[in-house]
């Protein structure tokens, strides 16, 4: 199937990938694809794509060691959900940050987990570029 490019909404029977055009190039870059299945992660340090990560769920392995993912720089649209897939709690710690000290975190975390010690974490939007998980999982 060829590669087509639209300017309004689109339906599929199978993946949707949404793009940005460099105005002045004419550049197209991936940064959502969906309809995609799960994307694996491996028990090592990786950086994400947009192409390949943007808008599909990341499953964590359990860890062997602390593990850092690195965000793509920010586009427009980009997003990442990120769950663990291991089978019991991490003593490791998993730790995601942004590709520069000037890219930071906008949002929040909500934390649940079975002895009711819930939380909800901000962050400020102008100095946290790094989010190291501890002891998550089970």
């Amino acid at each position: 199937m060829a590669t087509t490019t639209f300017s309004g909404p689109v339906r599929s029977e199978s993946t949707i990938k949404t793009v940005s055009k460099n105005a002045t190039t004419g550049a197209i870059t991936e940064v959502i694809t969906l309809g995609d299945g799960p994307v694996a992660l491996g028990d090592e340090d990786k950086t994400l794509d947009n192409a390949t990560h943007s808008g599909r769920t990341l499953v964590v392995p359990a860890l062997a060691s602390n593990r850092t993912i690195t965000l793509p720089a920010p586009v427009a649209g980009s997003h990442f959900k990120l769950i663990y897939g291991g089978a019991a709690e991490e003593a490791e710690n998993l730790i995601i940050v942004t590709p520069g000290n000037t890219n930071f975190f906008i949002g929040g975390i909500v934390h649940l987990d079975s002895n009711a010690d819930n939380v909800s974490v901000y962050s400020d939007g102008n100095s946290n570029s790094q989010l190291t998980l501890t002891d998550f999982g089970n």
